[in-house]
C-alpha cells in the first residue's frame, strides 16, 4: 500500500510502510523521496547530526532542535486513496548526506485505529 507524506499540500516523498509492528502503532519502510523533500530534509539531517551513526555519544541539544523542528513541520500521512491517517511522529531517517546508507527510510507512529484495521484486513 502507497504511502505518501505531504507538507502543506506539497508531496514531501512515498513509502510502502513493508514494516509493521501494531502493538507499538509503529510502520517503517524504504522511503522514496518526491520533489518538496528539499524542503525537509535538512530538519532529517538535524537528526542525523544529534544521533551519528558511528556510535558517537548523541548531541541532546541538537536533538531537542530536531524534535521542534520536526513537530513544527506538521507534516502529513496519506493512504493510497488519499485518506489522512492520524500520526503522533513521523520521522525520516536520512544519512545519506553524512556518509551512510543512500537508501531513506520512513518511520511513522500512527495512532489511527481505523488504519490499523485497514492495513489487518487488507482494505
Amino acid at each position: 500500500m502507497r504511502h505518501t507524506v505531504r507538507l502543506h499540500g506539497v508531496i514531501v516523498g512515498h513509502s510502502e510502510l513493508e514494516h509493521i509492528d501494531p502493538d507499538v502503532d509503529r510502520a517503517w519502510g524504504l522511503f522514496r523521496p518526491g520533489l518538496g523533500y528539499e524542503l525537509v530534509q535538512p530538519v532529517f539531517e538535524l537528526f542525523a547530526q544529534a544521533v551519528p551513526l558511528d556510535g558517537s555519544p548523541k548531541d541532546t541539544a541538537l536533538l531537542d532542535r530536531y524534535h521542534q523542528s520536526r513537530d513544527a513541520l506538521h507534516l502529513e500521512l496519506q493512504d493510497e486513496q488519499s485518506r489522512t491517517i492520524k500520526t503522533s511522529a513521523i520521522h525520516i531517517v536520512d544519512y545519506s548526506q553524512f556518509g551512510g546508507p543512500a537508501t531513506i527510510e520512513l518511520d511513522v507512529l500512527i495512532s489511527d485505529e481505523g488504519y490499523w484495521r485497514r492495513r489487518a484486513t487488507g482494505g
